[in-house]
């Protein structure tokens, strides 16, 4: 079967277009607020670049875990997954103004602020210092850029040379690479989101976002698959076994994260000690408060309940539905945890926080379709090809 049979439908051009147009329009809308009001610009622009690294990171996690446990539900996925993975480089340039709105968003980078509180003196003298930060962010995408690379160039030369050596490179890789990608996220997410509070510090705070940014890019590609498996040539490849499988997979993610995000509330909760609460005390309360059982309830519980349901993952129209609340949900869990930090105990929602997301998610989806685009839907060449094509004709 020729590559150019497995291409992504025509439309697809059409939604990078429509994307991309969106993206420029609230990116000029957004930059307004640059003028206007400059340290919110910058907490809003935190906030919208949090979510859709979380998608690539999670992504490139979800692909590795792929190559190590293989299965037809990680076949049919490989392809976006590796898109979305081949958009590192753009929030790479995208973190570049995180680094310029440092001193808008981080305490430890004013010295008065230090000044007030001597036991931030010892972190920013060894660790909490522009120079060191922004070196230790380089290290973290260089870091994954490597491993999306290498993943991505071994992929597609499979598919050009069908080498049965190419999968164990790729699954060889992937072992160490999952434990680096823990590793980085647990100190990139200390230096980006839990330095916004230098003072504060959680153990568990790292397997929160690994947790999220699982969850959140299983949520995406949920919604892409079910958008795909629409039309040629993903109709006849894409089974409601696949689905299941991946449903399987997001209640896991899902009670995993929940697990993680529990577990840091006990350890709080259960210690009750002045500098650890603070983070919960502002969070806890009023607006953030309403914002707090919001999440329990739609982030956890209903998608909990409903992907228990046998029925429902085998039906991508009704799968689709739990992803994309878990995506609206992804971005209010996410609001929940970075703005207080700014706002304290007064809840308060901006524009820009609204727009910031839109900004950034236009041009990204923008790149992700557009890098969806240029190879075959299908890696046709692994050796799991026959066999998921055959289960898929055969539930069809």
């Amino acid at each position: 079967m020729m590559a150019d049979a497995h291409i992504a439908p025509a439309n697809m051009k059409r939604v990078q277009q429509l994307a991309l147009a969106a993206g420029v329009l609230f990116l000029i809308l957004f930059a307004i607020g640059a003028f206007t009001n400059r340290p919110q610009f910058f907490h809003s622009y935190l906030y919208g670049f949090t979510f859709w690294l979380g998608i690539s990171m999670g992504s490139l996690a979800l692909l590795m875990l792929q190559h190590l446990t293989g299965g037809g539900w990680g076949l049919v996925i490989r392809r976006v997954l590796e898109a979305a993975t081949r958009t590192l480089p753009l929030m790479l340039a995208l973190f570049i103004p995180v680094l310029a709105g440092a001193k808008w968003l981080y305490p430890w980078t004013h010295p008065e602020e230090i000044a007030t509180h001597p036991s931030l003196a010892e972190k920013v003298d060894k660790y909490l210092n522009l120079p060191f930060f922004t070196a230790r962010a380089a290290l973290y995408f260089a870091i994954w850029l490597v491993l999306a690379f290498y993943l991505n160039r071994w992929s597609l030369q499979q598919d050009r040379t069908a080498e049965p050596a190419l999968a164990t490179r790729m699954r060889v890789l992937s072992g160490p690479g999952l434990v680096l990608f823990i590793l980085t996220v647990t100190f990139a997410s200390i230096d980006w989101y839990m330095s916004l509070e230098p003072e504060w510090f959680s153990t568990i705070y790292g397997f929160i976002f690994v947790g999220a940014w699982a969850v959140g890019a299983l949520a995406f590609v949920i919604a892409v698959m079910a958008l795909l498996s629409q039309h040629e040539p993903m109709q006849r490849v894409v089974a409601p076994l696949h689905f299941h499988d991946l449903g399987k997979l997001l209640l896991a993610l899902v009670m995993l994260w929940a697990y993680f995000a529990f577990s840091q509330f006990l350890i709080v909760w259960s210690g009750n000690l002045p500098e650890e609460i603070e983070w919960y005390l502002p969070r806890g309360q009023g607006g953030w408060g309403a914002l707090a059982l919001a999440v329990i309830i739609l982030h956890f519980g209903l998608p909990f309940l409903f992907l228990l349901s046998r029925s429902l993952k085998r039906n991508p129209q009704r799968l689709v539905i739990v992803a994309v609340l878990i995506l609206l949900m992804r971005l209010i869990d996410l609001l929940w945890m970075l703005a207080p930090s700014f706002t304290g105990e007064h809840f308060y929602i901006s524009w820009m926080d609204v727009v910031a997301p839109l900004a950034i998610g236009g041009l990204w989806i923008s790149a992700f379709v557009w890098q969806l685009g240029k190879r075959a839907l299908i890696p046709m060449n692994d050796q799991q090809y026959a066999s998921v094509l055959e289960q898929a004709q055969a539930a069809h």
